[in-house]
């Protein structure tokens, strides 16, 4: 037996998120198309593919971590590299693939999260973009944006922060970095790095710096919202469109979460 694990970019716009859905088929998730693939190839109708980060519906991810265990050992780790391209949608890609301890799990060892959220900030949508980025049509003042971001960083309760559904235990959670860059074009980035995330975290986030990016909420009502610790005061959810994970960080950049934290990642 061996453990194999794969960084996977993917377009989410098709799918209906990374986990797999019983009353969904294994092609409307990423997870369940992984799978699939992977159990073509190795020949083995069993294997389960684990995820680091269960993104919502349409959400996109540059770095997604995933693993399996297969007591396939004819194929070369290049081997999933390119060969699985032969049985996935092109809105899937594997862009590296390396062997780990035996069992090793992607979501429980990780350390934390970044992702990615971009706004398209002009009166005209975009074409190319128009399932990369949320169009926001006023303008955007990023120096209030990044003013508003630093009330967030640190350990807090982000139940404020959090959709209906989520089934973690509790909202507090340590963001290590939150902050907002002009892009090519007419792209803003919001870019957010946490030990874990509850459900819509980062969309939430976004949400409500596009607000005080408009002049919509003051700073201080941000700061309010974060205390409150009602949802039901904040901004609309961002679309999913915008948000991408970036990158699983497993190495000494971040300290080690605590193990009981392990277990209460959200969906973003």
């Amino acid at each position: 037996m061996r453990t194999v694990r794969l960084i996977v970019e993917y377009d989410g716009t098709d799918f209906s998120g990374w986990q797999i859905q019983a009353n969904l088929g294994p092609d409307r998730t990423v997870q369940g198309a992984l799978q699939k693939a992977v159990c073509e190839m190795t020949q083995s109708p069993d294997v389960k593919v684990r995820g680091a980060s269960r993104t919502d519906a349409g959400v996109h991810a540059r770095g997604q971590v995933a693993a399996f265990d297969t007591e396939n050992h004819r194929i070369p780790l290049y081997g999933f590299v390119r060969g699985l391209s032969n049985y996935l949608p092109e809105s899937i890609v594997v862009r590296n693939a390396e062997e780990v301890p035996l069992g090793w799990d992607p979501r429980r060892t990780s350390r934390g999260k970044r992702y990615r959220y971009t706004y398209w900030n002009d009166r005209q949508g975009s074409a190319l973009d128009r399932h990369r980025a949320w169009v926001v049509r006023s303008p955007l003042d990023l120096e209030r944006m990044n003013e508003g971001a630093q009330v967030l960083v640190g350990t807090h309760n982000f139940e404020a922060f959090r959709s209906a559904g989520c089934t973690a235990k509790h909202a507090i959670r340590t963001l290590y970095e939150v902050k907002v860059e002009r892009g090519e074009y007419r792209r803003v980035h919001l870019v957010v790095i946490g030990n874990a995330f509850v459900r819509n975290m980062v969309r939430i986030i976004a949400g409500n710096l596009a607000e005080v990016g408009t002049g919509k909420r003051s700073i201080e009502a941000l700061r309010a919202l974060l205390l409150s610790e009602d949802r039901n005061q904040g901004a609309q959810t961002a679309p999913p469109d915008g948000l991408c994970l970036e990158e699983v960080i497993y190495d000494d950049r971040l300290p080690e979460r605590p193990k009981d934290d392990r277990d209460l990642e959200g969906q973003a």
